[in-house]
């Protein structure tokens, strides 16, 4: 009879993805393909790995499609702790609110923003790491972000 293995959760997956994604000491895509095959891994997350006869493409983002998915989790478990809604921050989308808290993830640190309607998970940097219950803005840009912190006045 065979021993049921839970699915490994996003963290232990992006895990294995940095090292298996590792030029100088990961596993080249042909390996990586027998690998999957010989230990037959269903596609549990539709996305994230595609089958094509004896082949198995992964995602060209994987780590960012895993790093989104837990992000989203996280920000449910925030939204059920809070009362909050959790609002996803686009590329190149300038966010502001109150700096609650940072969340600490595999893929890294983010800071919970609070608008007083929803929230935002931003990436964290340093630069505010003393501005806990502050007013900032950030502008997100390819997985970096640039923080104002304050208010801005404008005309």
């Amino acid at each position: 009879m065979a021993t049921r293995i839970d699915p490994f959760s996003s963290q232990h997956l992006e895990a294995v993805c940095r090292v298996l994604a590792d030029t100088d000491r990961g596993l080249s895509g042909t390996q990586i393909g027998r690998l999957l095959q010989e230990i037959e891994v269903a596609d549990t997350s539709p996305g994230i790995a595609e089958r094509r006869g004896q082949r198995v493409i992964l995602a060209r983002n994987l780590l960012a499609t895993l790093r989104g998915k837990k992000l989203a989790a996280v920000g449910q478990n925030i939204a059920a702790e809070t009362g909050l809604q959790h609002r996803p921050v686009a590329d190149s989308e300038r966010v502001s609110g109150v700096y609650r808290r940072s969340v600490m993830l595999v893929s890294g640190r983010f800071a919970m923003l609070d608008d007083g309607i929803g929230f935002r998970l931003v990436p964290w940097k340093p630069v505010i790491e003393q501005r806990l219950g502050q007013s900032m803005v950030a502008t997100v840009r390819g997985g970096g972000v640039s923080w104002e912190i304050g208010r801005q006045r404008g005309i």
